[in-house]
C-alpha cells in the first residue's frame, strides 16, 4: 500500500477510542500514513527518530501537559506544524499555545472536515518550509551541476542548471507542479526528471488532455466501475488509480475544457476522485504535474481557464526556456544527436564547424524537437560520414519560418547623422559576407534574402564608380 503524506502523521491523545476515530477519520481522506501516541513523552521519543509531516497533539493529557510537548517537538523539529486539540474552552491557553509556535488550535469534538482542512494545510506549509531549506542549502553550497535524475536532460545553459537546482527542491513534494514552455522545449521530459528525484515509489503515468470531452475525460483519469453506462461490461481503472504512489503527467493542460478543470479541481483539493458510477470515493496518491505550451497571460483567461483552477494546478510552477535563448546548448545538442545518428546508421558523422554558427543564428520555433529532426535527416542523407549540408541549406534557409532578433530600440541613438538607406544596406552585406568568410550563400541566409538577390547587390556595388 502507498502511505500518503511520505512522512508519518503524529495522533497524540491518552484516549485510545479518540486516536482510532482519528485514524480512521485521515484514512477516509487519503491520509493514510500516521503514527498513534498515547503517551507524550513517547511522542517526543518518536520525533527524534524520524521526520514527522505534522502532528496533533491533545492539550490536557496525564504527566506532562500538551503545551510543554508542544515546546519539546518544536526544539526536536522547529519546521514541524503542531495542531493543538483540546475539549477546554480556555482562550489564554489557547493563545499561550500559538504564541509557543503551534500552527493551529482545534476544539473537541472536533469536526472531521476541520481536522483533514487544518492537516492539508499544515501539509504545504511544511512542504514550502523543506524547500526554503533546501534551495537555501543549495544556494550557500553549490550541489553538483547536475545530478543524475536529470541525467536525459541535454544541457549546460546557466538557465537550466538554476531549474534543476529548483525541481530538486521541490522533488519530495506532493503539491503540483505547472510546467510551461513551448512546444518542444522537453517539458515530459523534465517531468520524469522530477519524478525520478522524488523516488516515489509508484508509476510516472503521461496523458494528453488536449480534445478529450467530459465523458472521455473523466473515463480515462478516474476509470469507472462495472455497468455505469452503456459497453462498461467490466471495471475499469483510470491513469489515477494506475499512477498511485507514482506521477501523473497531464500534457496540454492549457486546453483542458472548462467542465473538466471544475472535476480536476474538486480532486486536487479534496485528494480523492469517484470512478464513473461509483458512490465511494478512492483516495489521490499520484502527484500531479501538468504542462502547457501556453503563456501565463493565456492561462489567466478566465474565459477559457478559471482562475482557482490556474492556481491549485501551479502550486509549484517553472519555466523552460527556448532554445533560442540558450544557443550555448546547440553546439551540445548536436553533438548528442550526431551521436544518435551514428548508433542509427553504424558509422561517425561530421559536421564542418562553419555550420554552427548557422545553426546558433536560426531562431528554432519547433526548440530541441526541430533540432533533432534537423540532424537526424540531414545525417540519413549523408554520404561517406560527411552531412548531408544542402538538406540543413534546406532548412535554414529564409523561405523558412524563423523568428529573427529584434532591433535595439536605441540602435542609432550614438550617430549624430543617420546613414542613408543604400549606407545601410552596404554596410549589412558587407558584414554578412564578413561573417560567412565570403560565402555567398551563407551570407544571404545571414541577411535573409535569396542567393540571387545578394549576387545582385554584390555586382551592383562592383560596378558602382568609387
Amino acid at each position: 500500500m502507498n502511505l500518503y503524506p511520505a512522512h508519518p502523521v503524529l495522533l497524540v491523545d491518552d484516549e485510545e477510542e479518540i486516536l482510532t476515530s482519528l485514524r480512521i477519520t485521515l484514512a477516509l481522506a487519503g491520509i493514510t500514513n500516521t503514527i498513534l501516541c498515547p503517551d507524550g513523552s513517547a511522542a517526543l521519543d518518536m520525533a527524534r527518530g524520524q521526520e514527522i509531516e505534522a502532528a496533533l497533539l491533545d492539550v490536557l493529557m496525564p504527566g506532562r501537559k500538551g503545551d510543554e510537548i508542544l515546546e519539546g517537538l518544536l526544539n526536536v523539529q522547529p519546521d514541524l506544524p503542531v495542531i493543538m486539540v483540546t475539549g477546554v474552552d480556555d482562550v489564554d491557553l489557547a493563545v499561550s499555545c500559538m504564541r509557543k509556535g503551534a500552527y493551529d488550535y482545534i476544539r473537541k469534538p472536533a469536526d472531521p472536515e476541520r481536522i483533514v482542512s487544518a492537516l492539508t494545510r499544515a501539509f504545504e506549509l511544511r512542504t514550502m518550509r523543506r524547500e526554503r531549506r533546501n534551495l537555501s542549502a543549495g544556494f550557500l553550497n553549490p550541489a553538483p551541476p547536475k545530478s543524475e535524475a536529470f541525467s536525459e536532460l541535454v544541457t549546460h545553459s546557466p538557465a537550466m542548471l538554476r531549474i534543476f537546482q529548483y525541481c530538486e527542491a521541490i522533488a519530495a513534494s506532493p503539491e503540483p507542479v505547472l510546467i510551461t514552455g513551448e512546444t518542444g522545449v522537453g517539458k515530459e521530459l523534465l517531468a520524469r526528471a522530477i519524478h525520478v528525484a522524488s523516488a516515489r515509489k509508484g508509476e510516472f503515468v503521461a496523458v494528453n488532455v488536449a480534445g478529450l470531452d467530459d465523458q472521455a475525460f473523466s473515463d480515462t483519469l478516474f476509470g469507472h466501475v462495472r455497468g455505469a453506462f452503456t459497453g462498461a461490461d467490466r471495471a475499469r481503472g483510470g491513469f489515477m488509480e494506475r499512477a498511485a504512489g507514482g506521477t501523473l503527467f497531464l500534457d496540454e493542460i492549457g486546453d483542458l475544457p472548462l467542465q473538466a478543470q471544475i472535476k480536476l479541481l474538486r480532486v486536487l483539493q479534496e485528494r480523492e476522485f469517484y470512478p464513473i458510477g461509483s458512490d465511494r470515493p478512492k483516495p489521490l496518491t499520484a502527484r500531479i504535474i501538468s504542462a502547457t505550451n501556453r503563456s501565463e497571460g493565456e492561462l489567466s483567461d478566465t474565459q477559457r481557464f478559471r482562475s482557482d483552477f490556474y492556481f491549485r494546478i501551479a502550486t509549484h510552477s517553472l519555466t523552460i526556456p527556448p532554445l533560442r535563448h540558450r544557443p550555448e546548448d546547440i553546439a551540445l545538442l548536436t553533438d548528442h544527436f550526431l551521436a544518435q545518428a551514428a548508433r542509427t546508421y553504424g558509422h561517425e558523422i561530421e559536421m564542418p564547424s562553419r555550420w554552427l554558427e548557422l545553426l546558433r543564428k536560426y531562431a528554432f520555433p519547433g526548440n530541441i524537437r526541430e533540432l533533432r529532426a534537423m540532424i537526424l535527416d540531414a545525417a540519413g542523407r549523408s554520404r561517406n560520414g560527411q552531412l548531408c549540408l544542402d538538406a540543413l541549406a534546406e532548412k535554414l534557409s529564409p523561405a523558412q519560418p524563423a523568428r529573427r532578433c529584434a532591433m535595439p530600440d536605441q540602435m542609432f541613438s550614438g550617430f549624430l547623422e543617420l546613414p542613408t538607406l543604400q549606407e545601410g544596406s552596404e554596410a549589412l552585406v558587407a558584414e554578412a559576407m564578413k561573417r560567412a568568410g565570403g560565402n555567398q550563400r551563407r551570407a544571404a541566409m545571414l541577411l535573409g534574402i535569396t542567393p540571387q538577390a545578394l549576387n545582385s547587390r554584390l555586382k551592383r556595388r562592383s560596378s558602382s564608380p568609387a
